[in-house]
């Protein structure tokens, strides 16, 4: 992983044989990213997706293999009991074109992938709602 600061903007690059989801938290960590809008593309050859069902509160995930194109991820940081929590989405295509898409667990890079963190000043903590079952953004009032 390599990357530079611009102002509030970070952009990143994530190398072969890297694992995306690590790279970005660990980037957050390292530079106390509480709150980001991140958007990124790039290969992978593993990607683990979920989705989550509201009736079990339970999610679903199914992981793939192959040669694929990021052909977005998108996503937030936050934070849960002050630590970063990231909740990133992806789509990726095959070599027939063909998307999938889903909550992002997990994508090892195959070639590269680039990646912008944009932080904004502030924290939005999240706590678990019991209803849903996921933990959802609080806003001070």
């Amino acid at each position: 992983m390599e990357y530079q600061k611009f102002e509030n903007t970070y952009v990143l690059r994530v190398n072969k044989g890297e694992e995306i989801v690590s790279k970005i938290k660990e980037l957050c960590e390292k530079e106390d990213i509480k709150l980001a809008e991140i958007t990124g593309l790039g290969a992978s050859n593993l990607v683990e997706i979920g989705l989550f069902n509201v009736n079990t509160k339970e999610y679903k995930t199914n992981t793939f293999e192959g040669m694929f194109e990021i052909t977005s991820l998108v996503g937030n940081a936050t934070t849960k009991d002050g630590n970063v929590y990231l909740h990133l989405h992806i789509n990726f295509s095959d070599d027939s074109n063909n998307v999938k898409g889903g909550h992002l667990v997990r994508c090892n890079v195959s070639a590269t992938s680039e990646i912008i963190i944009n932080k904004i000043d502030g924290i939005v903590e999240r706590n678990l709602n019991e209803e849903i079952g996921l933990n959802l953004m609080k806003f001070k009032k």
